[in-house]
């Protein structure tokens, strides 16, 4: 996996032609990886699932991304990254960046670009998005808050590049 600067990522993915690849949006945690997919534009991000992550599955989960590599077309990985409000890692950033090292060890994904993305306030946008629906069972809560914070880290990024990419078009770039 090669670490790219997130303006990279997206206009590689934007170039990536017929094929239409996609992007993987990641929400890592300490016990579970929430994942959610981009559209085919990729302009929505949409809920996908969540893996269990322990320090003896990750083969099995560089061979589950390999799957959802092949399966959606996708070209780079969204990874949120804890920042504190000063733009420095939080200590919540180990979790991840330990993550992504034992990915890129097992060499299964080395095909594979991925960025960082600042997930502050993630937390507070699954809870407005979930609140409402008053869910009773405390594993789906987990999954779906998983799932949706993944949502709202890779949306976060494409709103971000597609603004950014208007932007430049209408100045003439």
């Amino acid at each position: 996996m090669r670490l790219l600067k997130a303006e990279e990522l997206f206009r590689k993915v934007l170039d990536g032609g017929l094929k239409k690849p996609r992007l993987l949006g990641l929400d890592v945690g300490s016990k579970y990886v929430g994942l959610a997919v981009s559209d085919h534009q990729n302009k929505v991000a949409l809920p996908l699932s969540v893996l269990g992550r322990t320090k003896e599955n990750i083969d099995a989960m560089a061979d589950d991304f390999k799957i959802l590599v092949k399966n959606y077309s996708l070209e780079g990985l969204v990874v949120g990254y804890p920042f504190n409000l000063q733009g420095q890692p939080s200590p919540d950033a180990i979790h991840v960046s330990l993550l992504v090292g034992e990915l890129c060890k097992t060499g299964k994904l080395d095909d594979l670009s991925y960025t960082y993305w600042d997930e502050n306030f993630t937390s507070k946008c699954v809870e407005a998005l979930l609140n409402p629906l008053k869910l009773n069972d405390r594993s789906e809560t987990k999954t779906m808050n998983d799932k949706f914070a993944a949502v709202c880290i890779l949306q976060g990024y494409l709103d971000n590049m597609n603004r950014a990419r208007r932007s430049a078009e209408n100045r003439g770039e």
